[in-house]
């Protein structure tokens, strides 16, 4: 059960508004990185964990990230609330599509249910929230440099602190299953490869911790495995010369 209180999570002011700049903010409405696929990803993931904890802050989270879509979809609305036909060549997509937010990226291509990273295992869905969250970071980031307006600024550096927040969370909850640092999860063994690194970019090599004591480095690789045959294919072109065919 849901309920909207007509009240934003946080304010949003914005002192001048910028139809181009509303055109960026898109990619945090219907983006791949944008709150509308985190709030659905890690709503869904919740359906999957056994553990009442971990699905709690998994749909703790997710309401978050719906309250952080209304906030994002209310900047898209004041940004391009005023467009005058100066500004409406620097932002074709509202003057198609009217003002106020839309399914699409900052680029016009629809949002995509493709967006979503969710599996049946909650460490495997974790870790994909890290990836998820570091995303939506790096585009929080990129938009507060694109503009001068203090108040989208301040709305945009909230948004960015909560995505930090919440990736420390996802952080916590795998550590307190001793898998933040274990990349092992699931049923299935790994074989007896599982500690052996192989250089295969060779020339200039360098190592470090990634290539070192407790994994086998194997310098000079060799292939163990043979082509297999040639397939038959009856219906493949014949080579030139070759006996045709008769029927």
């Amino acid at each position: 059960m849901f309920y909207h209180r007509k009240e934003l999570f946080r304010p949003v002011n914005v002192g001048t508004p910028d139809p181009h700049f509303g055109q960026f903010l898109l990619e945090q409405f219907g983006g791949a990185t944008g709150e509308l696929t985190a709030a659905l990803q890690y709503w869904v993931q919740s359906f999957h964990v056994e553990d009442a904890g971990l699905r709690d802050m998994l749909q703790d989270i997710a309401l978050e990230e719906f309250n952080h879509l209304e906030m994002v979809g209310h900047l898209i609305t004041q940004h391009t609330s005023k467009i005058d036909q100066t500004k409406v060549h620097q932002a074709p997509l509202f003057a198609m599509k009217g003002i106020g937010p839309h399914f699409v990226d900052s680029q016009g291509s629809a949002w995509s249910a493709n967006y979503i990273n969710e599996g049946g295992n909650v460490v495997r869905d974790l870790r994909a929230n890290i990836a998820s969250e570091a995303g939506a970071r790096q585009t929080y980031e990129a938009l507060i440099h694109h503009t001068k307006d203090a108040g989208t600024i301040e709305a945009l550096t909230h948004l960015l602190t909560r995505e930090i927040t919440h990736a420390n969370m996802f952080m916590k909850a795998l550590d307190s299953m001793g898998k933040l640092d274990d990349p092992f999860f699931g049923t299935i063994q790994p074989d007896d490869t599982v500690e052996i690194v192989y250089n295969l970019s060779q020339g200039g090599d360098a190592r470090g911790a990634w290539n070192e004591a407790p994994f086998k480095y194997v310098e000079k690789p060799d292939a163990t495995g043979k082509l297999p045959a040639g397939p038959i294919n009856p219906d493949d072109e014949h080579r030139r010369g070759a006996k045709a065919v008769r029927h």
